[in-house]
């Protein structure tokens, strides 16, 4: 039994509980295990009916796609004999090393402790950080290791390699060894000039009589990591527009019913905010990219994540693909079809994987406005408000003249690196532009 592929985006899947015990008798198709990719939870059924023999990973394990996490056979001597030969060839690639000390390595295990993903953004897996831990290699010194693994994560072989290193001359001996007097003593003041970041500590909780502790679930623990390393990678801006939306509420309210009869989908404003961002980032595609050191990579698809509540009161984003490419009807019959199934948790990897841009439509629990946290690799995220009846002024040819219209707000956060107050004050108010100029004549 080998961990399934789960998506075309997904490379590995952590184990989150198995269901059957070794010595269990399986059903072809029953469940065996559920695993988890990101943020979605999947069940993985048996391949055949037989008896579980042998499991090769435990629950919280990182397993790679395509490697085998279970043996299921018949009962009998041979089948064990085979279940031990094969037992070498599994590669528990996220199981604490016991020897990766290297030879005169007299360093003890550091108590400095390694987090997941370093404020920098970068990724390292369980086997990784145990064994920076075990070595005493402190995160400044990890994040300075250049990795050779997918989307330049630091494998067990680059940290290995770089310990075999690591005890030869020092670094800044060599070249401080081809630096003039004059030019060395430059940088030394310099460097005095430079203050340490200070390490970052949570401030210590006290727990009071009647208190309630409960324990992060998996996925709040991935959001809150996400976030945290989100407001660490990118220096935040956010930018607020007001919109007169009256047309669209108005062409809403006239069509939504027979939309509803012809369509069987029930049309919301999330569509219409999706078409809005869609026709605007072809106006701006520099809004549509991501940042990878000192490069930016723009984005030839425009696929649109939309922040959706769970039950659980947890978040997820699936992605609508190509938004830029379908009319009001397919973004309705997408939105509709994500959103239902991510309440119902059957979301696939793929379908919360690739956006380039994100919605969060803040209004649907009544917030007028909100300050989003771009959701990394992208460089911004939309907030929508509550539409709220305001008085306004009209100018006609009579005069001006007080009237009641519907009105939103429209929060855009945006990175700082790369989009700057110009380009992300002139994207947002282009979706201004873009819902207050909506038609109240289009047909559906």
């Amino acid at each position: 039994m080998i961990m399934p592929k789960m998506g075309e985006s997904v490379a590995e899947a952590t184990i989150i509980k198995w269901l059957k015990n070794e010595g269990d008798r399986i059903e072809a198709d029953e469940t065996v295990l559920e695993i988890a990719t990101d943020k979605v939870d999947s069940e993985v059924p048996s391949p055949a009916a037989g008896i579980l023999i042998k499991r090769f990973f435990q629950e919280g394990e990182v397993v790679q796609v395509g490697k085998v996490i279970a043996l299921i056979g018949s009962e009998g001597p041979a089948v064990e004999t085979n279940n031990t030969a094969l037992m070498p060839e599994i590669d528990h690639r996220e199981a604490a090393p016991k020897a990766t000390k290297l030879e005169g390595n007299t360093k003890s295990d550091s108590s400095e402790a390694v987090s997941r993903i370093s404020s920098s953004g970068k990724f390292y897996s369980p086997l990784v950080r145990s064994i920076a831990q075990q070595e005493g290699i402190s995160m400044a010194e990890l994040d300075a290791i250049t990795g050779s693994g997918k989307e330049g994560r630091v494998t067990k072989n680059d940290i290995l390699a770089y310990l075999t290193n690591r005890h030869n001359v020092p670094k800044e001996q060599s070249m401080a060894a081809n630096i003039p007097v004059a030019e060395d003593q430059k940088i030394a003041s310099q460097s005095a000039q430079i203050k340490p970041t200070p390490a970052v500590q949570t401030p210590a909780i006290s727990v009071g009589s009647g208190d309630e502790i409960i324990e992060m679930d998996r996925m709040r623990k991935l959001i809150s990591e996400h976030m945290v390393m989100s407001k660490h990678v990118s220096p935040h801006v956010t930018s607020f527009v007001e919109a007169d939306v009256t047309n669209i509420v108005q062409w809403r309210e006239k069509v939504k019913g027979e939309f509803e009869k012809r369509e069987k989908e029930k049309l919301t404003f999330t569509p219409i905010f999706i078409e809005a961002v869609a026709r605007a980032i072809k106006d701006f595609p520099m809004v549509n990219v991501s940042v990878d050191g000192t490069k930016i990579i723009v984005r030839k698809q425009i696929n649109i994540g939309m922040a959706a509540a769970l039950p659980t009161g947890n978040l997820i984003v699936p992605v609508i693909r190509n938004a830029d490419q379908k009319n009001l009807v397919g973004l309705t019959k997408s939105v509709n079809d994500l959103a239902t199934r991510a309440r119902n948790n059957k979301l696939s990897p793929d379908e919360i994987q690739g956006g380039t841009f994100t919605i969060s439509n803040v209004g649907t629990f009544g917030n007028v406005m909100g300050t989003p946290i771009i959701n990394q690799p992208q460089v911004a995220i939309l907030a929508t408000g509550a539409i709220r009846k305001k008085p306004a002024v009209l100018e006609t040819p009579q005069g001006d003249v007080i009237a009641i219209r519907h009105f939103m707000f429209l929060s855009l956060s945006y990175d700082h690196r790369v989009v700057d107050g110009a380009l992300g004050g002139s994207f947002l108010r282009r979706i201004g532009d873009y819902l207050e100029q909506f038609d109240s004549n289009r047909g559906i």
